[in-house]
């Protein structure tokens, strides 16, 4: 039995689970308290680790959150091509399209408020305005597939195309955020608000939709 071989895969094992749990914890601890006032040496702490063993697997604490926001945009942009890829009409495409991403922040709470519902920090902003947050670049990838498919369906200009796709999002991310952010408040069966929400979301696109 080749035993360093062993050894060495059993190390880099323990290396895999060491960063999937700092990924963990720091999750919480953003959703928690917010990005921002969450430090390196708190997350090392509720790990069980020195700082310095953190660093072996992040320079940061924007980076932790960067790797947890670029997840989630990975997730929900798998599901909503899941549903692009899937037979039916235009409007049941953009229909399940909503509703993919309504489940996506449902069943994702933590990774939804980090990647969605936080302000970005001062390292954030600089690598938004100088073009190169691959965060930012993730995300928007996520939001041009919602566009694509309102595109296909309307046949309208590119920037018809954008406001109103800007303003789905918008209210999709609207109701996605309050069923997050206020679980307490008397909200009718959460199963027919979604349903009539994105309804009423559609019900604009129906023509457009059975002509396509």
């Amino acid at each position: 039995m080749n035993t360093a071989g062993a050894h060495g895969a059993e190390k880099r094992g323990r290396g895999i689970d060491r960063r999937e749990q700092i990924l963990q914890v720091a999750l919480q601890l953003f959703a928690q308290h917010g990005m921002a006032q969450v430090s390196t040496r708190q997350i090392a702490r509720a790990v069980g680790i020195s700082q310095p063993s953190l660093y072996a697997h992040f320079a940061s604490a924007h980076e932790i959150s960067a790797e947890l926001c670029l997840r989630a945009f990975a997730g929900l942009s798998a599901a909503s091509r899941k549903v692009l890829e899937a037979p039916g009409t235009a409007r049941d495409r953009f229909y399940r399209l909503g509703r993919a991403y309504i489940d996506f922040g449902l069943a994702h709470p933590d990774m939804y408020r980090l990647a969605f519902m936080q302000e970005p920090d001062e390292t954030v902003s600089q690598l938004v305005q100088q073009g190169k947050d691959p965060v930012m670049a993730a995300g928007q990838g996520a939001f041009d597939l919602a566009r694509q498919a309102l595109a296909q369906m309307l046949g309208r200009t590119e920037a018809e195309v954008e406001l109103q796709a800007q303003s789905i999002w918008a209210s999709v991310h609207g109701l996605t955020a309050l069923l997050i952010a206020r679980p307490m408040f008397p909200w009718v069966d959460r199963e027919r608000l979604i349903e009539h929400h994105l309804a009423a979301i559609c019900a604009p696109y129906e023509t457009a939709a059975a002509s396509g």
